[in-house]
């Protein structure tokens, strides 16, 4: 019997690939092969610099999701506070000796590449807090002094993300965390009263955002107030798409990102690049295969047995969710534009095995989605 109490027998390594989705696994592929050829476009038809090493980071998250999949999900259970912490720690660790880069305080340099712990903390978020809620009961999930630990675990690293500045993964934090509060059973009624007070501070927050911070919302509302200046990027993104038309301009035919007028289109903006290259019906089939991603991860949530692998898949899904949704709506104009990549399309390391983890997360919560893990009531730290 496992120190869990768990009566079933753990998995053989063959049992373990026969319960492996193999399905999302294909859809993870055909993703990231599209990111790839993008990369290889915007770099005018070259390997060098992006395509080459992204294939390397690729290939290194599928070893650690893989990893991470077989590994069983009563264990992930008894390392989320540490993970956590660590995750929380690096954070503290940004503020006082991190790598600055395009005027941002992000980074840790670990030698032979630098680590951007904010990346890391959004899944060892989804980690503690389904954690924390399958400890609880449905009546204590519903009492405020249950939800101030859990509040307290989402504003924290947020609080430090924002001061890096990274308005985009702080928000992002904030909307992943508390999707796990409605995941678990937390009440609509809590959030409006949360809602309300966070409009109340709206006066207060703005003064205390920096000048690009407040341009970017501005140009938001009104993106033809400094078309050569804060609202370049988005009106060179708008132009890009437009022209893009239904079946776009052919792969490598891009003349706005092959031009250089749009900005960042490795990164926050390739999929403006691909919206011009293959149109329309180009950028609808990569958003059909997120949203197969996202059906596929949904349903692991609604088939494991136990609630931590329960929360553990949808709110790995919905952070998922939230990548793309922020990203595509960012390049349309639809919300303010903020660094946040598209889930493996963009080039940058850490996002990229920072999602192939939360991949393999999703997986092992399928492989042992008939694992039982008893709850115990109360804040438990096994």
């Amino acid at each position: 019997m496992s120190v869990l109490g768990e009566r079933n027998p753990n998995l053989t390594f063959a049992q373990k690939l026969a319960n492996t989705n193999w399905m999302l696994i294909v859809l993870i592929f055909a993703t990231a092969g599209i990111g790839l050829a993008m990369l290889y476009s915007v770099a005018n038809g070259n390997v060098n610099p992006w395509m080459s090493r992204q294939l390397v980071r690729f290939a290194i998250g599928l070893a650690v999701m893989f990893t991470v999949a077989f590994i069983d999900i009563r264990v992930w259970m008894r390392l989320a506070y540490p993970i956590y912490g660590v995750a929380l720690a690096l954070l503290v660790l940004v503020q006082a000796m991190g790598t600055i880069g395009m005027g941002a305080q992000r980074w840790v340099s670990l030698g032979a590449f630098n680590l951007q712990p904010s990346e890391l903390m959004k899944i060892a978020l989804v980690l503690a807090l389904a954690r924390y809620f399958h400890s609880l009961s449905h009546e204590d999930t519903g009492r405020v002094r249950w939800l101030i630990v859990p509040t307290a675990m989402v504003l924290a690293p947020a609080a430090l993300v924002l001061m890096e500045p990274d308005l985009g993964t702080a928000s992002l934090l904030v909307l992943g965390g508390f999707a796990l509060f409605f995941l678990a059973g937390v009440r609509w009624w809590k959030f409006a009263i949360a809602a309300a007070a966070v409009l109340g501070t709206i006066p207060f927050a703005w003064d205390r955002l920096h000048s690009y911070q407040q341009a970017r919302i501005l140009t938001f509302l009104d993106p033809g107030r400094d078309p050569l200046g804060a609202g370049y990027h988005i009106l060179q993104s708008k132009i890009a798409l437009g022209s893009g038309g239904i079946w776009g301009k052919g792969y490598l035919l891009g003349t706005q990102s092959h031009l250089s007028f749009l900005p960042e289109k490795q990164t926050d903006f390739i999929f403006t690049t691909l919206a011009e290259e293959f149109g329309l019906v180009g950028g609808l089939f990569l958003l059909a295969l997120y949203v197969a991603m996202m059906a596929y991860g949904f349903a692991i949530g609604l088939r494991v047995r136990s609630q931590f692998g329960r929360l553990l898949a949808m709110g790995v899904t919905t952070t998922f969710f939230l990548y793309v949704f922020i990203n595509v709506a960012m390049v349309m104009g639809l919300v303010p534009v903020v660094g946040v990549p598209l889930p493996l399309i963009s080039y940058g390391g850490t996002a990229m095995v920072t999602i192939l983890i939360g991949f393999g997360l999703l997986l092992s919560a399928y492989i042992h989605r008939d694992v039982q893990i008893p709850k115990r009531g109360g804040f438990d730290p096994l």
